[in-house]
């Protein structure tokens, strides 16, 4: 009898013929370590890619791979993201929404490991971009391409995923690092039974790439009763350019602001649970912590700053002195996107 399978990952693609191979092979059984090939599936879900991802490709691929097409498919991400999720066999369900994001090697295996200290985990990942800056609408997306597969070509990440993290820079939404909040898991892990709870992506998100849409699940999961956010430590994505609609511009940080609070009645903003960190800092990932430490150094000096300035004017106003308040960046205020 096959045995169960432990954990699906379902990746959204849409018209990345250049990126998808690369993240598939960050996702094929022997890369990804501590886990077994047969302890996991991949989901692949083509959102009606003008050319259909190959399925006799998808079928010579090593491991647990299937694909699901949709046709005709709107232009939000949300409908198929739902549909390989309620496909998915396994009781750990990981979601990455852009097909574009490359994972590093010990991603599955550290989910698995974050999903059991808690019995409602959050399990959520950094992002990264590659290259020395973020991609940003100002990037012509050719020449950004160029670039990438230059980087590629000067690391075996074929052989070694992490040194991925030699190549890349925080994300947008993972701006602040490791040790504060994220603006969205850019590869997101729950157990089944919470995807049923939360009913997947809202699909009422329908703006190019999605908007806010991924951010507004990670919020969600967040704010189950009882939920415990596990950020993977060392772990993460590294997102290809691909013309997406937020990082290509043609979807506007604004828009997707005004969309989302028109949906929602506020603005975004992360989630304020305090994470639980899980996972191993390898060679290649201490720079970004190092960094990400520095970060949070300086916000924690900015907040300092902020409260003793408010102590002393309401000492000169000869008021009763204000008690707490965000750190000057805001704390959790809002962190863009990727897409």
């Amino acid at each position: 009898m096959t045995p169960p399978i432990d954990l699906s990952v379902v990746v959204v693609v849409h018209d990345m013929a250049r990126e998808l191979p690369r993240t598939l092979h960050t996702l094929a059984p022997g890369y990804q370590r501590g886990i077994g090939r047969e302890q996991f599936e991949v989901v692949v879900v083509d959102n009606g890619s003008a050319e259909p991802v190959d399925p006799s490709w998808i079928a010579s691929l090593p491991g647990n791979v299937r694909l699901l097409r949709v046709d005709d498919a709107p232009a939000s991400p949300a409908f198929a993201a739902n549909r390989g999720v309620a496909e998915a066999v396994g009781g750990l369900v990981g979601l990455i929404v852009d097909g574009a994001r490359m994972a590093s090697p010990g991603l599955l295996a550290a989910a698995e490991q974050a999903a059991r200290v808690a019995d409602r985990p959050v399990v959520a990942s950094l992002g990264w971009h590659l290259g020395s800056s973020r991609q940003s609408a100002a990037d012509d997306p050719i020449q950004r391409q160029l670039v990438e597969d230059e980087l590629l070509a000067t690391v075996a990440w074929e052989h070694d995923g992490y040194r991925l993290f030699e190549i890349s820079t925080l994300a947008n939404s993972s701006a602040r690092g490791w040790f504060a909040p994220m603006g969205e898991s850019s590869a997101l892990f729950l157990p089944s039974a919470t995807w049923q709870r939360l009913g997947g992506l809202d699909e009422k998100f329908e703006l190019p790439g999605g908007g806010l849409v991924n951010h507004d699940l990670y919020r969600r999961a967040c704010g189950e009763p009882g939920a415990e956010l596990v950020v993977l430590l060392g772990e993460g994505t590294f997102h290809q350019c691909h013309g997406g609609a937020a990082t290509s511009g043609r979807v506007s940080w604004e828009h997707m602001q005004n969309d989302y609070e028109g949906l929602r009645g506020a603005p975004y903003r992360p989630p304020p649970n305090e994470p639980l960190l899980c996972g191993r800092v390898g060679p290649q990932a201490r720079t970004h912590v190092g960094r990400s430490v520095a970060l949070a150094d300086e916000r924690a000096a900015r907040g300092a700053e902020r409260r003793a300035n408010r102590a002393n004017r309401d000492a000169a106003q000869g008021t009763a002195p204000s008690i707490g308040g965000a750190p000057v960046d805001g704390g959790n205020g809002p962190i863009s996107g990727d897409a």
